[in-house]
């Protein structure tokens, strides 16, 4: 696959996706080897539970998550991080509005869908 992204993204030219109740997202830098994602999470929104092939870093830019990754919780905050190996299964409560920042490997074909 020969897909990727322009050079540079400037996020006020990205239109953000809505994925789900109190949910949005926007596709920011990828290729076929890499894809990063801005996710909007508003109060009580939940990531549900799931896996996928790729792995997973997140960066939490703002707000508080209930992270579970497979049978562990942790709650995180603004300037945390974690990340899921892949066929993981894992999900995100909301506690506080909030922005994650995802960075597959590889990308998610299914996003772009």
């Amino acid at each position: 696959m020969n897909i990727m992204s322009d050079i540079y993204i400037e996020d006020a030219n990205v239109e953000w996706e809505n994925v789900g109740e109190g949910l949005r997202r926007k596709m920011l830098g990828y290729d076929a080897k890499i894809m990063m994602v801005k996710v909007e999470f508003q109060k009580g929104a939940i990531g549900y539970v799931h896996k996928h092939i790729h792995s997973q870093v997140t960066y939490v830019l703002s707000g508080k998550f209930e992270v579970q990754i497979g049978d562990d919780k942790k709650i995180l905050r603004g300037g945390d991080c974690y990340f899921i190996p892949s066929d993981v299964e894992h999900g995100a409560i909301n506690l506080e509005p909030g922005i994650l920042i995802d960075v597959f490997s590889p990308m998610r074909e299914d996003f772009l869908k």
